[in-house]
């Protein structure tokens, strides 16, 4: 197996001090968040530095705040995986990342696209998502079946590997559907620290507002494929990309897919570009002998050369 893809993450990565070390250590990345800060018109990386957490998690502020920090790792480590980048993905708004990554997004087009994004999901129906850990995804998506209708809505919403399902939906929907997967024999539910029924049908609202949004922006094709969160496909053209871009935000995650998809395609080593390492940890639930390294602080870049291309 030869070459990377580049993974970036998504909402529940940021924590307070992301990115200190990194702009300490790579004037490049210090920069990018100099950028942002005057894109967006306030100090997002004061509030990515030194927080308060309780601004930090907020949709809007945190969706800007995961995309500025794995740019900015990107900005310092692309010529180190200059020609070895095969594939990338990102998991929900991480797939922004990975289209400006690749060229297709210009970096100040997705910062704005990703903050207007959260602001947009903040704002649609409200609702809530619970991890589900032990249960086939056949298991979990009968669950949901059985309880949509008179409790509300609940879907699979996030296939984060075979056996860690995420439901969305409404909020008595959702915590019907946890009840009966416990019941079921799942190993763990638990409930995500979200406002919002992300990657389901409640998030029909915001599809509009996107969707003019990305309009106004230029697309290019990318220089690498970047594997779909909606089809598990490999992308390639910019008019599929902002669609599915737009489709991202009401069908589910297909991640498992997604990294089964690129090990298909030959390449088993990735790093993760951004801040935490659960994409990285997910790896290994999805395929054991894949390799992944997480790449967000300066320690970690200069490993990145290691165990040759």
């Amino acid at each position: 197996m030869s070459g990377y893809a580049a993974l970036f993450p998504g909402q529940g990565s940021q924590h307070v001090g992301m990115g200190v070390e990194l702009v300490e250590a790579f004037p490049a990345a210090r920069e990018v968040f100099q950028r942002a800060d005057g894109l967006l018109g306030f100090a997002l990386s004061e509030l990515c530095w030194a927080g308060p957490e309780e601004e930090l998690v907020r949709t809007e502020n945190a969706q800007p705040a995961i995309l500025v920090h794995s740019y900015a790792v990107w900005s310092v480590v692309r010529e180190a995986l200059a020609g070895r980048v095969r594939f990338a993905a990102g998991h929900s708004l991480g797939e922004f990342t990975a289209y400006a990554a690749a060229g297709s997004l210009q970096f100040e087009d997705a910062v704005r696209l990703v903050r207007r994004r959260g602001e947009l999901m903040a704002a649609a129906r409200e609702g809530t998502m619970s991890a589900v850990v032990g249960l086939e995804a056949s298991v979990v998506e009968g669950i949901c079946r059985k309880v949509s209708g008179e409790a509300g809505v609940v879907v699979a919403a996030n296939y984060n590997s075979p056996q860690q399902i995420v439901i969305s939906g409404d909020v008595d929907a959702v915590g019907k559907a946890a009840e009966l997967a416990k019941e079921s024999g799942a190993k763990m539910v638990r409930n995500l620290p979200v406002s919002g029924a992300f990657h389901s049908p409640l998030m029909e609202g915001a599809e509009a507002g996107l969707r003019a949004e990305l309009d106004e922006v230029d697309f290019h094709d990318p220089n690498f494929p970047i594997v779909s969160n909606v089809t598990a496909e490999a992308i390639t053209e910019a008019h599929t990309a902002r669609e599915n871009l737009v489709r991202q935000l009401t069908a589910p995650v297909r991640w498992s897919e997604a990294i089964q998809r690129i090990a298909g395609e030959g390449v088993g080593r990735f790093v993760e570009l951004g801040p935490g390492k659960v994409l990285t940890g997910l790896l290994k639930r999805i395929d054991r002998g894949l390799e992944g390294r997480e790449i967000g602080k300066p320690e970690d870049i200069g490993r990145l050369g290691e165990g040759g291309s």
